[in-house]
Parts: structure tokens; sequence; C-alpha cells
């Protein structure tokens, strides 16, 4: 039985112009970080041309502005090189049917999507269920419940390592309670992760 401390995972956050991709918010930035043996070992970051304006409410949260992207890859250009970035491990987040919802939505307008076996966990989950007495599951508040030190937010580099140190202290409490195999992890803190099926003739992005 191979042990969670052992596993491959992918721990990813994305920045986006809003809050939803079908409204047509788009991914500004990606960054994911694979862990094995909970040591980082290889990273999967960029920033990324949404060939679209970026609302100041969104600027004023993670500081991209329009000119940084201005020589940034395009996401579909950029993105489908996460599919064989995860290979054959798990994808972590926190909250993360937020960022999947925006990265498959992103991979679907390419004709691309994840593969069907790669399980998805979250850390928003997980919390809930090992530290039920929080007021709040923002990841910053997590973090300072597990006493983590907290830098630089609301960027898609300094997140996803913030959500690898939450995963790793929340992995030993999950171990506290014989959560320790890769099976049973995924079956207590995974999420299904959304499939989109864009029509080739809509060129907006319509699903159907």
């Amino acid at each position: 039985m191979l042990k969670i401390r052992n596993a491959e995972f992918i721990v990813f956050d994305v920045e986006t112009t809003g809050l939803s991709a079908l409204d047509g918010d788009r991914i500004i930035e990606i960054a994911a970080i694979k862990i094995k043996d909970l040591k980082p070992i290889a990273t999967f970051h960029s920033l990324i041309n949404p060939m679209r304006d970026i609302p100041a409410s969104a600027t004023n949260v993670n500081q991209i502005t329009i000119d940084m992207l201005t020589d940034a890859p395009t996401a579909e250009a950029f993105l489908p090189g996460i599919i064989d970035f995860i290979g054959g491990g798990c994808v972590v987040g926190h909250n993360v049917k937020f960022d999947l919802n925006f990265l498959c939505y992103e991979l679907a307008l390419s004709g691309r999507k994840l593969r069907e076996e790669t399980p998805a966990i979250d850390t928003l989950k997980m919390a809930k269920a090992l530290i039920p007495y929080l007021s709040s599951y923002k990841l910053s508040n997590i973090a300072r419940a597990l006493g983590i030190t907290i830098g630089e937010t609301h960027r898609a580099l300094s997140d996803t390592q913030l959500t690898i140190d939450v995963l790793i202290r929340l992995m030993d409490m999950a171990g506290d309670r014989n959560i320790d195999g890769l099976q049973e992890f995924c079956r207590h803190f995974s999420v299904e992760k959304p499939v989109f099926r864009i029509a080739a003739q809509m060129n907006q992005g319509l699903l159907f």
C-alpha cells in the first residue's frame, strides 16, 4: 500500500481576472509544484496572457497588471503542458474546485483535459474535517492555526508553497487518524474534477 508521505502530489494555484470562467474570466498566472516523499522535485509556473483586459478589482488582489502579461504565453500555448507535468500524480489545491474549474475550462478550449484517473485533493476539505473548530477556512487562517509562517499571498507560486506547508501538516493529522494510505486518503479528501465539453462551432467558449 502506497503511503501518502511517499506519494507524488502536484500542488497548484491559479490567479485569475475574476471568479467565473464561464462568464469570461481567465487565468493570468499558474503555479504547480510537484512533491514526492514530501520534498519538491519540479516546478511548473508562468504568467499567462489572457488576451483580454484585467479588471482593477483583480489587480487589487494579486497585483498583476496587463503590462506584466504582454510577453507572457497564452493559455492555449502553455497550460496543456501541465497534463504531462502531473503525469501519474495527484493534484492538490486549497478550495481546489475553484482552480480546477478554471484550469479544466481553459484546457477544454484547447480540446484537452486532465486524465480521468488523476485524483484531486482539497486542503479545504481536509482542514474542515481535521480542524473543525476554526471560524474561517481561508488558507492564511489555516496556516496561522497550524503555526505556519505566512509570506506573500495572492500570487500563484507563494500560495502554492503555503498550500504545501498546510498539506504536510494536515497529512500528519490525518496520519494520527490512521488515514495514511493513498487510496483511503483520496477517499476522504478528494473532490470530483469538472468536465467541460466545448461546442466547436461556438467560438465564444459556450457550453452544451
